[in-house]
Formats: C-alpha cells, sequence, structure tokens
C-alpha cells in the first residue's frame, strides 16, 4: 500500500510537471492545444520516472538504459490513452478548459500506468 501512496505522490508531482509545461506553452508559445500536450506529456514522463526510479519502485537490475526504455515504452502506452481521453474532452466539448481535460484524463490512464510500471519495469 505504502508504494501505491508514493506513486499517487509521484503522480501528482508529474500532473503539477505535465500541468505548468502546458499552460507555459499555450500562454508563450503559438502552439494549439494538441500539440502542446505531447511536449507536456513528454516532459512528465521524464520528471515521473525520476521520482519513480528513486522514491516509489527504487531502480531496477536492468541499468538505466534497459530501464528508462522500458519505462518511456510503458510510459508512451499509457500516455496514448491519456492523450486520447484529453483530445475527446476537448473535441467533445470545445469550451472546456485544457487544464481540466488534463486532471481528468491523467485520473484515466493512472491505474494503467501504475501496474504496467510495477509489472513490466521495476519488478523484482
Amino acid at each position: 500500500m505504502s508504494r501505491l501512496v508514493r506513486f499517487v505522490f509521484a503522480g501528482g508531482i508529474g500532473f503539477a510537471a505535465d500541468a505548468a509545461a502546458l499552460w507555459l506553452l499555450l500562454t508563450f508559445t503559438p502552439l494549439g492545444p494538441f500539440a502542446a500536450r505531447v511536449l507536456s506529456i513528454g516532459f512528465a514522463l521524464c520528471v515521473t520516472w525520476q521520482i519513480n526510479r528513486h522514491l516509489t519502485f527504487a531502480p531496477s537490475r536492468r541499468g538505466m538504459a534497459r530501464e528508462g526504455a522500458r519505462y518511456g515504452g510503458v510510459g508512451i502506452a499509457t500516455s496514448i490513452v491519456n492523450y486520447l481521453v484529453y483530445s475527446a474532452i476537448l473535441l467533445a466539448l470545445p469550451a472546456a478548459p485544457p487544464l481540466a481535460a488534463l486532471a481528468i484524463a491523467s485520473l484515466a490512464a493512472m491505474a494503467l500506468s501504475f501496474l504496467g510500471y510495477s509489472r513490466l519495469v521495476f519488478d523484482r
């Protein structure tokens, strides 16, 4: 159970990094909400990998490069789910704020992320 609490904590920090990057990209670049979200997801993945590696699960025995590749693979798969939910919300509800869509999409992808990271990346 404590691992799950640490994962939610790491996810909260990742969400804040994602939301901050999205807000900055939407505010200071000509990028729209769909292109900006791709970049913000990538940034959040880098942040959460380090937090999950050192706080939630501990480094795997695979070495950093293999672990990073596996983390990226799971992260990309769950990010696709996250991005699809985010996009569906914005397309179905054009007046929805992108940050609200990000919050809902992130919650939808959280369980999938925990299962993937705990079973495929940091398994013992």
